[in-house]
């Protein structure tokens, strides 16, 4: 029987060995798996690379991640925001390194690790340092008169993503924005966990609703909505 249901975050992210390239899903503050960043954290790996939109809010969830020093590199599009003076600081102390990649082609990098694709020409970056990796340029080409780069797809080891609901098969839906980046990083990844917040009886998921099919998924971990100050529950992102 497939049951890819488990029981804790811990149990889930046990075997993530020192090294590992992590995708991480989210926007901003839409759509991360802040369980599973913090159980991360928890596990103990070291030496990660991390891939994701953003480079961490605040203090927590990934900038934790960040200050406690386990992650040597980050790919990510949007490295600097109001709140991230824990990116700034490791990075301006070299502690930290980057790979900045446009938005654009950070999504088609990692579909293309999903979709089997060896390598595709983009045209965003043409003629700046984007285009170059270690100071060196990059091919390029010109097709129909327009210039373009070639640009290499983002494998992960492991994906940490956010959904609303899954069944016991893997399958998964989201929660508007907070689709984002999960659908395209667990088809990348060779093993993705996510987190739900409700569990849905097999079959009790329209297919023709389900975003993330199970052969995607590895483990899945209900995650209770947490309460606000305020004494309501909070809406998944």
């Amino acid at each position: 029987m497939i049951n890819k249901l488990t029981s804790s975050v811990a149990q889930a992210l046990a075997d993530i060995p020192d090294g590992a390239t992590i995708l991480i899903g989210g926007f901003g503050t839409a759509g991360v798996p802040n369980e599973l960043i913090d159980g991360l954290l928890v596990q103990g790996a070291r030496d990660l690379t991390v891939v994701n939109n953003n480079a961490g809010n605040g203090n927590a969830g990934l900038a934790a991640l960040l200050a406690a020093g386990r992650v040597r590199k980050m790919v990510c599009s949007f490295p600097r925001q109001a709140d991230s003076h824990v990116f700034d600081q490791l990075y301006r102390s070299a502690k930290l390194e980057l790979e900045l990649v446009p938005q654009g082609n950070l999504a088609e990098r990692i579909r293309a690790a999903g979709a089997g694709i060896g390598a595709f020409f983009c045209p965003t970056g043409f003629g700046t340092d984007l285009a170059k990796t270690n100071g060196k340029e990059r091919e390029t080409r010109e097709i129909n008169g327009k210039h373009y780069v070639l640009e290499y797809p983002i494998h992960g080891d492991v994906a940490l993503i956010k959904a609303e609901r899954g069944d016991r098969w893997g399958n998964l839906t989201y929660r508007k924005a907070a689709r984002n980046f999960g659908p395209v990083m667990a088809m990348a990844a060779r093993r993705t966990v996510a987190t739900v917040h409700e569990i849905a009886a097999l079959g009790g998921l329209d297919p023709e609703s389900i975003v993330t099919p199970g052969i995607f998924v590895t483990q899945i971990v209900h995650i209770e909505r947490t309460a606000t100050r305020a004494g309501g529950f909070r809406k998944a992102a």
